[in-house]
């Protein structure tokens, strides 16, 4: 092979400033000065005599032909993995470190107690959950999986459906002493509403207040657990799922013949991933542990 050969190694920081759409993101990730990481990419592009970047004020943009390459980039990403974990033999108990990216509400009231326990049965697994107001890019690789509330149609994807969920508006004990019993959806009018800030909603899925008619957000929050405590705090009524309930007892559901809501949750992997035994299992046990885990919670409200 000649030294002008594009190696390994280069695709490795190709699939680096793809993903971070920077240089000095990439040198994060790899461990490089960016001055490397930028004479590692010409030095790819001149063995494959192609662009595979355009630079521009938001950083580095695939290229037509770096959008080619990416699919192929990440095809060999996943069998060098796969291979890895082939010649490693198979292991009783998971290592390593696997990202999770969920939407607030599941991480925040469900996966920390189901990754808690995978974490005991795998002492050598590190499990990292992040926890962002949008949908999670495993194109980037910002995660190796993640938890979603509507199912993704992208065919580089592969979803299953995990489990359902239900929610129902809420009050406080407190607020609820103060006014005459809610008896219909009508009854609300006057009173202040928490919810969601609506132009920061990334999935229609969370529109709840949309699907009940409900119009004026008087506290919004991004985040659900914000919601909730604004809610304690005897100011007003929202919607919030049943599993969050047992961690907020002062909470009550109220209106529940006529405001209920179904969701739910979705495991989103890249397709090549299910070559990895490791994933296969890791994923098994989340999907395994959240349904449980919302049957429990659920059963308490």
């Amino acid at each position: 092979m000649k030294s002008s050969d594009p190696q390994w190694d280069d695709m490795k920081v190709f699939l680096a400033v793809a993903r971070e759409a920077s240089l000095s993101g990439a040198g994060r990730i790899l461990k490089m000065d960016p001055a490397t990481v930028g004479r590692r990419v010409a030095r790819f592009e001149s063995a494959l005599d192609s662009q595979l970047f355009v630079k521009s004020p938001q950083g580095y943009a695939l290229s037509a032909a770096g959008d080619r390459l990416l699919v192929h980039a990440e095809e060999a990403e996943q069998a060098m993995r796969a291979a890895k974990e082939t010649l490693s033999g198979p292991s009783e108990t998971l290592a390593g470190q696997i990202r999770i990216g969920a939407p607030d509400g599941s991480a925040n009231y469900l996966l920390p107690q189901v990754c808690a326990q995978i974490s005991l049965d795998n002492p050598d697994l590190d499990i990292q959950i992040v926890s962002l107001p949008r949908v999670i890019n495993l194109g980037r690789r910002e995660a190796d999986m993640a938890i979603t509330v509507s199912s993704p149609t992208a065919t580089h994807l592969k979803v299953e459906k995990i489990c359902d969920y239900r929610l129902h508006l809420v009050a406080s004990r407190h607020f609820l002493r103060e006014f005459p019993p809610f008896k219909t959806v009508e009854d609300l009018k006057g009173h202040r509403v928490v919810g969601y800030i609506p132009d920061m909603i990334f999935d229609r899925e969370l529109d709840y207040l949309t699907d009940i008619g409900l119009e004026r957000v008087a506290l919004a929050s991004n985040s659900v657990s914000v919601q909730l405590r604004m809610v304690m705090q005897g100011t007003g009524v929202c919607v919030a799922h049943d599993f969050t309930l047992p961690f907020h007892r002062p909470l009550r559901k109220i209106l529940t013949d006529e405001i209920s809501l179904t969701r739910s949750f979705y495991l989103v992997r890249h397709h090549g991933d299910q070559r990895s035994e490791r994933l296969n299992r890791f994923a098994d046990a989340l999907s395994k542990g959240l349904r449980d885990e919302v049957t429990r919670l659920e059963g308490l409200t």
